[in-house]
């Protein structure tokens, strides 16, 4: 199928006419019954309670019941990418969100994707507050295919909403079978290193370590090595390495930081707030000492000082009390935590980049499918392009 003849044949010739969020004869604007309740007012019940930017609480009794958008008010956690948010049956909505759905020849799953694609930064009284007014709200322009044609123009969003909806309801799978394999990676986890009923001999980790801090980069140059220090994640990348791949990064001060541990597989520029620790001793595997450092935060920061800025000195952190099973045993259980880590961590390979990609294509559709373009007299123009594919759930994409 060409390029243009699947959604040429969607429309089939006809115009698309732009309407407004405060045209009524199109959209319900159902501001006035949010009802914004304190969490220790709440009745607690199975009525999801939705805030800006997603469902807050579970509540007894509702304010709307039906099929709605919810458009963020204020409290959007971004700006670019905006939020919106899809409620149907009862809900309860606080005065964080605009509460909006389509009628007649309108389509609220339909409005739903489209708002996703739109750019809400010019309807922000100041582009530094995201405090959307219902009257700026009520400007946001949609798209109508076929206006004069209610039935066809409702069949012509039936068939995109399927396409979107087919993207995104294999996304909610994928990221439901992420969080059963991230509980089950937990599980064992904690069951394979737990030792302390176990047969094997314990020392502290500055018996079987280097353990040192790293320096400041020589220069600020933008490069290949990732800039480790006192984060959870890269500070940047520079142009310059000081350290060799197999080895633990954990902070040694800084807020937030503290407890954390990392693994570097490649080479990198450690930090001074950092430590780097690798195994020096052929009693215990660099890797195997990482998943059970990493399974250890709790120990780890109660080793640390945590008034003030919290510091992790080094006289504690050495006699850090490590188990040592044997090397068959420890390489049994990192091939599996490894396994588990891959397929619920890793951005190159399990299921995060399966997710990633699924996200990516229905952006990427979703764009195509609402490239409307407006002409001079308002009417219609349609620009999108390839859009015939919809996902199968075996689907596999590299």
């Amino acid at each position: 199928m060409s390029k243009t003849s699947f959604l040429e044949k969607l429309l089939d010739g006809v115009e698309v006419e732009w309407t407004v969020l405060g045209e009524e004869s199109f959209v319900t604007v159902a501001n006035a019954a949010r009802r914004p309740v304190k969490a220790s007012l709440r009745v607690s019940g199975e009525i999801p309670y939705y805030g800006a930017n997603n469902i807050q609480d579970y509540v007894d009794g509702f304010t709307h019941d039906g099929e709605y958008v919810l458009i963020a008010e204020d409290g959007s956690a971004s700006l670019e990418n905006y939020s919106i948010q899809y409620a149907t049956g009862k809900f309860w909505a606080n005065n964080h969100v605009h509460v909006v759905c389509g009628k007649q020849g309108l389509s609220t799953r339909f409005l739903y994707h489209y708002l996703r694609t739109v750019d809400f930064m010019p309807y922000l009284p100041n582009k530094d507050r995201s405090k959307l007014t219902k009257g700026e709200m009520m400007k946001i322009t949609v798209p109508i295919p076929c206006p004069e044609n209610p039935k066809k123009s409702l069949e012509i969003q039936a068939e995109i909403v399927r396409i979107l909806d087919a993207f995104t309801s294999l996304t909610a799978e994928l990221t439901a079978e992420l969080n059963t394999r991230k509980q089950q990676y937990n599980y064992y986890r904690d069951e394979l290193l737990n030792f302390e009923d176990k047969e094997v001999d314990w020392k502290p980790l500055g018996e079987l370590c280097s353990i040192g801090v790293g320096q400041t980069p020589q220069n600020n140059e933008i490069g290949e090595y990732p800039f480790v220090n006192a984060g959870t994640t890269p500070s940047g990348y520079v142009s310059a390495y000081n350290t060799e791949p197999d080895t633990i990064t954990t902070p040694s001060r800084g807020q937030g930081g503290i407890g954390y541990v990392g693994y570097q597989s490649k080479r990198f520029w450690c930090g001074p707030l950092c430590y780097r620790i690798r195994s020096t001793s052929k009693l215990i595997s660099t890797r195997f000492l990482y998943h059970f450092m990493a399974n250890s935060l709790k120990d780890i920061v109660g080793l640390a000082n945590m008034t003030g800025v919290p510091a992790l000195n080094k006289k504690e952190l050495v006699g850090f009390s490590v188990p040592i099973p044997s090397p068959d045993e420890q390489a049994r259980i990192v091939a599996i935590l490894d396994k588990f880590d891959a397929l619920t961590n890793s951005l190159s390979e399990g299921l995060p980049r399966e997710i990633e990609l699924r996200q990516k294509q229905y952006e990427h559709y979703r764009d195509l499918l609402f490239n409307f373009q407006k002409t001079e007299d308002g009417a219609n123009g349609y620009l999108g392009t390839n859009c015939p594919y919809v996902p199968s759930k075996d689907t596999k994409h590299g």
